[in-house]
């Protein structure tokens, strides 16, 4: 007798849900309430402030820290980093950059400059700035962080025109900076933009690549140039103040010299008028006491000398030989 057949179909089971009308109710409420929780707190890092917006209108600033606000998107927290020194790159990036506008969409076209001499040099720079009213820089214009950077090219174009490619290169590196920075301040302040540009300092300058090696010859011979001016400079500060000093003390000399003699001349004419006056008084008494002061003068000098009479008779006895 065979075994009945076996049916291997699967039948399947719908279970039974019974909601009860509470939870249909309990459960939509339950998460309104959680997203309504996780919405009202919000946190400012240390060097921010949020910008609390109540449907879309500003509100006020939240310092940093845990702050309490209206859920559902009724209130919108902007955190603004006004305590962070933000830069914006131009003509080279750098790798790694936090700030979105740190480095431009094509850095090797913003580095092409032409000076006012007709020109070209590739000037590389950077800007650094901080947000100063958070406020204004959400609200008074769409994109300042892009806004300052086409400012600041433009601003840097003018300046690089009105120099010629020797400034540039060399000597008015300092005064460029200075001139943008003053320019860009000034236009800042006119927009409202609320950023407070605190440096442009100049990076790489240096001309195209194709005139490179004939730029460096003349910056070479420029070196040389100024090199030999400052060694004739320091010669002549070494030789011109010696021979000063020496033609002043000639001077002196001669000019002390001429007042001995002069003092000596006019002390022998008082003398020989006095010895006149005693002449006229007695001429034999005081040719007398002249020739004998004179001979006292004289005769020291002379040495060993032997005056002999013209009637002596021997010379021997006169000698002092053992002298």
């Amino acid at each position: 007798m065979n075994p009945p057949p076996i049916d291997n179909t699967l039948t399947f089971v719908r279970p039974k849900l019974n909601f009860s009308p509470r939870l249909l109710v309990i459960a939509p409420l339950a998460i309104f309430l959680l997203i309504g929780v996780f919405s009202s707190f919000y946190t400012v890092p240390a060097e921010s402030v949020a910008v609390v917006q109540r449907l879309g209108k500003f509100c006020y600033t939240a310092p940093s820290g845990l702050h309490f606000k209206l859920p559902f998107g009724i209130d919108t927290a902007t955190p603004v980093p006004v305590q962070r020194q933000l830069k914006l790159e131009f003509g080279f990036s750098t790798p790694g950059a936090t700030n979105p506008d740190q480095t431009g969409m094509a850095p090797d076209k913003e580095r092409d400059m032409v000076t006012g001499d007709l020109n070209a040099a590739n000037v590389e720079w950077i800007v650094q700035y901080t947000i100063s009213d958070p406020r204004d820089y959400l609200f008074q214009l769409r994109n300042p962080g892009t806004t300052l950077r086409d400012l600041t090219e433009s601003v840097m174009c003018e300046v690089i025109g009105d120099r010629t490619v020797d400034e540039v290169l060399t000597i008015g590196r300092n005064e460029i900076e200075v001139e943008a920075l003053k320019r860009l301040i000034a236009i800042l302040q006119q927009l409202n933009m609320g950023l407070s540009v605190e440096q442009i300092q100049l990076k790489n300058v240096h001309p195209p690549g194709p005139v490179q090696r004939s730029f460096d010859e003349v910056n070479r011979s420029q070196q040389e140039r100024e090199q030999m001016i400052n060694e004739a400079n320091g010669e002549y500060n070494r030789v011109i103040p010696k021979a000063k000093g020496l033609a002043a003390q000639k001077i002196s000399a001669a000019e002390g010299f001429a007042v001995q003699r002069v003092n000596e001349a006019e002390g022998d004419v008082t003398r020989f008028k006095q010895l006149l006056a005693q002449y006229d008084k007695a001429p034999a008494i005081t040719k007398q006491r002249l020739y004998l002061e004179t001979m006292n003068e004289v005769l020291p000098k002379l040495g060993q000398k032997i005056i002999l009479d013209e009637d002596a008779k021997q010379f021997l006895p006169l000698m002092n030989l053992n002298k």
